[in-house]
């Protein structure tokens, strides 16, 4: 009689998936040694033979991964950051749909965040089907490459929320010490207005005081208000606008793919590195939730169709 074990073991496909499911697992809770052993006994399998079928599980997974379709996917907003791994730089573009559900969209690897990287990341993401419309909200950390990238590939009516919380921490790292606490409670306390005009006003008065203290900490500021306050002007309600302020949400999946591939120690060529990344991305996309306040998703999108059909009248109108 054939053991059930050996039957699995033959079905390649069906035992890498299993194997790499018990990896992230172990890796995820830092039991990396003890998931690969425990799994090499049950499935009577040396080292060798697990670490083929992880290449062989994790290969198919950025194939996957690389391969399926954007095009039924009508994002509302997408959010875009960079993530170190094995000393290259990879930005990933997580996407919101108008059912308050989120997918990572795509990847792409560079030297640095620049703005050629960005640019190919798009034209990959549109390849597979994605519209990159001025409908949708792009929520980023302010790195220029992104930024700039953004501006060519959408045009002026581009609708971009910069991260409150990046924000925050530039401006403290101008000041002094005695002056960080003050400085934060009064730009989030600017934040926490519900009108756009309160916290236009607020956010002025905090660049005023900034001015007396650390002028490049006011232009710090300044440069990227009108940026900051864009769910403001689009009125966004503020249980949606606690997800949509900053690049927390993306963020939090970077910190899921760290604890994933929290025991490989290096990372043996590119290839490599974009095989467990699309595996882990896939994995992390099974504990997405739909986001908190995503009933006024509807609303939010019909702001922003109602200003850019505005600035087209003012525009014909001149």
């Amino acid at each position: 009689m054939e053991l059930r074990t050996y039957g699995k073991l033959k079905e390649r496909g069906e035992f890498s998936e299993e194997l790499l499911g018990r990896v992230l697992r172990g890796l995820a809770g830092r039991r990396h040694q003890e998931t690969l052993v425990g799994a090499a006994q049950a499935f009577g399998v040396s080292a060798s033979s697990v670490s083929r079928h992880l290449i062989e599980a994790t290969a198919a997974k950025l194939k996957e991964f690389r391969e399926r379709t954007l095009k039924e996917v009508h994002c509302f907003a997408v959010f875009l950051d960079t993530i170190h791994r094995g000393g290259e730089a990879f930005i990933i573009a997580l996407g919101l749909d108008v059912s308050g559900r989120k997918q990572v969209l795509g990847f792409w690897q560079g030297a640095t965040e620049n703005h050629e990287i960005c640019e190919a990341l798009f034209s990959e993401l549109e390849s597979r089907g994605l519209v990159l419309s001025k409908k949708i909200l792009f929520v980023t950390d302010g790195g220029k490459g992104i930024i700039k990238a953004l501006k060519e590939r959408v045009g002026s009516g581009l609708v971009h929320q910069r991260c409150t919380i990046h924000k925050d921490r530039n401006i403290q790292r101008h000041l002094a010490k005695r002056w960080r606490q003050e400085a934060h409670r009064r730009f989030r306390a600017a934040l926490e207005q519900n009108s756009y005009a309160d916290a236009k006003r607020m956010l002025r008065d905090f660049e005023q005081w900034l001015s007396q203290i650390n002028e490049s900490a006011a232009e710090s500021l300044r440069e990227a208000r009108e940026e900051i306050l864009t769910l403001h002007r689009l009125k966004v309600p503020a249980l949606l606008r606690k997800t949509l302020h900053s690049t927390n949400p993306i963020e939090s999946m970077f910190s899921t793919v760290r604890d994933c591939e929290d025991n490989l120690k290096r990372y043996r060529g590119s290839r490599m590195t974009q095989r467990w990344l699309g595996a882990v991305l896939l994995h992390c996309e099974r504990g997405f939730k739909r986001v908190k306040g995503y009933a006024a998703i509807k609303q939010v999108v019909a702001a922003i169709e109602a200003e850019q059909a505005e600035s087209r009248k003012l525009k014909s109108a001149a």
